[in-house]
């Protein structure tokens, strides 16, 4: 279950910086709330996560998931670069990730 918890803090965060976005081109009350709402439910989901899992690997994993995901959101729907050099590092990224999953915590 922490890895789940894991998971979807990663997810959440991810809610959370495309919210970031939205709020720099709409500076609406609705965006700001979704910010919030995307990062609250984030750090829970993180907190939940690391009563078992290290804080190390937590964060590791917690930010490469957000860090990927944001990355794929930008490529898939604000037309960002998709060079084979950047591409090649976000996917160390998630190599990086899952490797985290089998080392003992």
């Amino acid at each position: 279950m922490d890895w789940l918890f894991l998971i979807i803090a990663g997810c959440c965060e991810i809610f959370g910086v495309a919210a970031i976005s939205r709020f720099n081109k709409s500076k609406s009350l609705r965006n700001g709330f979704m910010i919030l709402i995307g990062f609250i439910l984030s750090f829970s989901f993180l907190s939940l996560a690391m009563q078992t899992i290290s804080m190390g690997t937590a964060y590791a994993v917690w930010t490469g998931i957000g860090t990927v995901g944001s990355a794929i959101i930008g490529i898939l729907f604000l037309g960002e670069s998709t060079e084979w050099k950047r591409l090649l590092f976000i996917s160390m990224i998630i190599c990086s990730t899952i490797g985290l999953k089998f080392i003992p915590h």
